[in-house]
């Protein structure tokens, strides 16, 4: 009863259970935080979050998906947000990277734990060929999805483990498994699934990984790039040219299949607001980091400000 009370809340007020893919449709760039902490009273304390995202990093810290599940449930608990969504979208890294495509069926478990704690995405790291793409893809459906299964393969996420993120969701079972599917493959899918397209073995296959059906963004990873190509102090701009060029071939890939492009631009030479114009309207960039270093009342000023420049309609 209680999901179907929920189920009904959402309906009159968002068209879907990810924030993100609601704002994607409406042309709209999304903002990102990184949550301080994993636990339940922490996803209590963000559920009214002025970001949209939340991108949690276990490629560098402890693979908790213990504290991940807790703060998934602060976040229901605290919920809805002022836009109708029952969560902001939640999106992880993985501690494994997709260098290979061993290498991501062979660490499928991590992303079928992070799944279980009902996240809405996963963003892999060195994505080096579309063969590794297609695994990743791959090891986050379910195989009854026909959908794309001619060129991903047959989705090897296995079953028992969808009441916890239904419940997230405030679905049913089966239509959780329904529609927890990458986006846009699935046009009712709920998952987005991203590339860190972030050195120069990557950048080489750049155009066919972009291809890969599936993938609803991308980033260049400026800091392992610059150390891809033996420039490890070049995390920020100015850039040399050679990285200048990864980057626009990235961009170029990614618009050509209509993936969403997303980039950090840490210029100290702009201000915050010359920052975000450079990354809205330069680079084109759907989705943005919101800046860690500055206060509260600084960064819901820049959101705002990102907002009204873009002509965003939905409640924060």
């Amino acid at each position: 009863m209680e999901i179907k009370l929920e189920n009904r809340k959402r309906k009159m007020m968002a068209k879907r259970v990810n924030k993100v893919i609601d704002l994607w449709e409406q042309g709209q760039p999304v903002y990102h935080k990184h949550p301080e902490e994993l636990s339940y009273d922490a996803g209590l304390e963000e559920s009214k979050t002025l970001a949209d995202m939340f991108l949690i990093d276990f490629e560098h810290n402890p693979f908790d998906t213990v504290g991940l599940t807790k703060f998934m449930k602060g976040l229901k608990d605290g919920g809805p947000t002022n836009s109708g969504h029952l969560t902001p979208t939640v999106v992880c890294t993985l501690p494994s990277n997709a260098i290979t495509p061993e290498e991501v069926r062979y660490n499928a478990w991590q992303a079928r734990h992070v799944l279980t704690a009902g996240v809405h995405g996963i963003l892999h790291t060195h994505t080096r060929s579309p063969e590794s793409v297609k695994a990743f893809v791959q090891i986050t459906r379910y195989p009854y999805q026909e959908i794309g299964r001619d060129i991903i393969g047959e989705g090897l996420r296995g079953s028992g483990g969808q009441k916890n993120p239904a419940e997230l969701w405030g679905l049913e079972q089966s239509k959780y498994t329904d529609v927890a599917d990458p986006w846009p493959l699935n046009p009712k899918g709920e998952l987005i699934l991203g590339l860190k397209i972030e050195d120069r073995h990557c950048v080489a296959n750049a155009d066919d990984i972009a291809e890969v059906p599936g993938i609803a963004f991308a980033e260049w990873g400026p800091g392992d790039m610059g150390m891809s190509y033996m420039q490890p102090d070049a995390h920020d701009p100015p850039y040399p040219d050679v990285m200048n060029d990864a980057r626009n071939k990235i961009k170029s890939a990614l618009e050509k299949n209509g993936k969403v492009f997303y980039s950090s631009w840490l210029d100290e030479s702009m201000s915050q607001k010359e920052r975000l114009d450079y990354i809205i309207d330069d680079l084109g960039c759907k989705m943005i980091g919101i800046p860690a270093l500055l206060s509260e009342t600084e960064q819901k000023e820049l959101i705002e400000y990102g907002r009204k420049k873009t002509g965003r309609k939905m409640p924060v």
